[in-house]
């Protein structure tokens, strides 16, 4: 990474953070495409950093039980649930002339291995032929809803078809973090893994950080005051322990390690799933010269970054504080000197 003293110009954000000899900047690659959103990650938080429970509201969003990023959810597993096709299942299954229908592939098998044992002596009569089968061939055969296999836009009982989208959303540790501009008292600072931690016995309740994160991660804890977010379990990894979300995610959706590498392994993630047919795969947060200089926690998406809740082009809400403040400078001795000429003028 470059290093550099810019305000909001590329940098390594440890060394610029008052660490000269700083381990490598760690963060988190969060693979979507494998997430099965079992919510392991959002426990595991709670449980190591002792974040208060959020009870059981459903919120009317399927089963997101968290609904956001809060003070007391540093982690959040979101469920989308879309109404199309899933890509990769879709014309062949779906009676297209590009491939047979199921009910026809499923006639072929029956035929090919029908037995009807109710004509042989001293056998009981079995179940109609074939009907064994097909109950075995899935839903479609037995009148179960969601019958119609992926592919097909509909289906005799109205249903349409739908793939869920799971992603566990965190903190994005930012390179030029604007939360870190705001904050009055010095709660916030940088590490030197290059994260952004409160420090909740200095906070003073403020607030000034919440409006300032451009993802809306940042909260303040009803009856408490304080600001609070994700410290990428700097008690652990400070020791060279990993993350708990990441330690507890069973199908290594949550990655930890050098950001750099971590990088380099989502591209390749990329590449193979693109090489896959899987087009419509990104990266988010991952690019130094986005609107925040990049993130500490970026993803792998499954589509546009809106239908996860996340903004398509953030940028660090404080760039334009230095131009703001030469402006009211300016604005100040204009108004200085007008008040001075103007005593100047009466006393002549």
């Amino acid at each position: 990474m470059v290093g550099t003293n810019s305000l909001y110009g590329p940098l390594d954000p440890a060394p610029d953070g008052g660490y000269p000899a700083a381990p490598p900047r760690m963060g988190f690659f969060t693979d979507t495409s494998v997430c099965i959103g079992c919510k392991a990650c959002e426990v595991a938080c709670k449980e190591w950093n002792q974040v208060p429970g959020t009870g059981l509201d459903l919120l009317g969003m399927s089963f997101d039980n968290t609904g956001a990023l809060t003070a007391n959810s540093w982690r959040h597993v979101a469920f989308v649930e879309q109404p199309r096709p899933i890509g990769r299942q879709s014309p062949p299954f779906a009676g297209t002339p590009t491939g047979p229908s199921v009910s026809s592939v499923t006639a072929a098998i029956a035929a090919a291995t029908e037995v009807d044992t109710r004509t042989k002596p001293g056998v009981p009569p079995g179940p109609e032929p074939g009907s064994a089968v097909r109950m075995a061939a899935g839903p479609e055969f037995v009148g179960m809803p969601g019958s119609q296999p992926p592919g097909r836009t509909g289906s005799a009982d109205g249903r349409t078809d739908f793939r869920w989208l799971m992603m566990s959303d965190v903190c994005k540790h930012c390179t030029h973090a604007a939360c870190l501009d705001v904050c009055p008292t010095g709660s916030l600072f940088r590490t030197e893994f290059g994260t952004v931690v409160i420090q909740e016995d200095i906070c003073n309740g403020c607030g000034y950080c919440i409006p300032a994160c451009p993802y809306g991660v940042i909260d303040q804890r009803e009856g408490d005051g304080r600001a609070w977010k994700c410290t990428l379990c700097y008690d652990r990894i400070s020791v060279g322990k990993t993350p708990a979300c990441a330690q507890a995610c069973p199908t290594e959706s949550i990655q930890y390690g050098s950001l750099d590498e971590l990088r380099q392994r989502a591209q390749r993630r990329v590449d193979r799933l693109h090489a896959d047919g899987v087009s419509e795969t990104r990266l988010y947060g991952h690019d130094p010269n986005d609107g925040v200089g990049g993130d500490g926690a970026f993803f792998l998406l499954l589509d546009e970054p809106e239908v996860y809740g996340l903004p398509p082009d953030p940028v660090v809400t404080t760039r334009d504080l230095p131009r703001m403040w030469r402006h009211a400078g300016l604005a100040a001795l204009t108004m200085a000197a007008a008040v001075a000429a103007a005593f100047i003028g009466r006393s002549a």
